[in-house]
């Protein structure tokens, strides 16, 4: 599988490193690189990657703050001469933390976790803990997954409800790219339980879920192929 990357950093010393590294990897494909984020931010609203090789501290938003906003679900190795957010990249489930100046080694070592990532997602389970205890849920059984603030609802065929606390970025990572999709800021659905989409909504199992401005491109272009 190529994983299909970007790379956003202020210096361009920088991305000329990450270019020259990403060539020596055969199934690394580093598309563009960027030095100004409202450019990368236009590649990603009409390109989806897999995954974007990321500065922190950055004139316009910190790397952190940029990553966060990303809608679709990217993977990001941050790229940083500052060791104090580690913690931080961490806790918004970044592969990997290079601090520069890195070597090639320790770069192809970071993009060796993200296709250990990639390939679990070839998983047909969803496993999140909920009422103390933990549920291992086949993707075939989820009718829609619902964002309530600190929380997400798992709607299943069966009519029942799952609610356990998670970001919809986190469930979507756990969940197979290719057989779910993020549509609105608030909804998951199955893609081959799509029904119809009509006037900007999507009709799927008996649910109609709006699409949202961010996510309409993406979704369109998955629906038809």
């Amino acid at each position: 599988m190529i994983i299909r990357a970007i790379a956003l950093d202020d210096e361009i010393l920088a991305l000329k490193i990450i270019e020259n590294y990403a060539e020596k990897i055969d199934n690394l494909s580093l598309e563009k690189i960027f030095n100004k984020q409202s450019d990368a931010q236009k590649y990603l609203n009409k390109f989806p990657v897999d995954l974007i090789f990321l500065d922190i501290e950055m004139p316009a938003k910190n790397g952190l703050d940029f990553y966060t906003n990303i809608s679709q679900n990217t993977k990001v190795i941050f790229t940083t001469a500052f060791s104090e957010y580690a913690v931080d990249a961490f806790s918004v489930n970044a592969v990997d933390y290079l601090l520069k100046p890195f070597s090639f080694e320790r770069f192809r070592a970071a993009v060796e976790k993200i296709k250990i990532n990639i390939d679990a997602t070839d998983a047909k389970y969803l496993s999140i803990r909920a009422d103390y205890k933990l549920h291992k849920i086949n993707f075939q059984d989820i009718q829609l997954i619902e964002g309530l603030d600190d929380y997400i609802q798992i709607h299943l065929k069966d009519s029942t409800k799952i609610t356990a606390r998670s970001s919809m970025k986190s469930i979507l990572e756990k969940l197979s790219e290719k057989d779910f999709m993020r549509v609105h800021r608030s909804f998951i659905v199955p893609v081959n339980d799509i029904k119809t989409i009509v006037n900007k909504n999507i009709h799927v199992s008996d649910f109609i879920i709006p699409i949202g401005e961010t996510y309409k491109d993406v979704v369109m272009r998955i629906v038809n192929g």
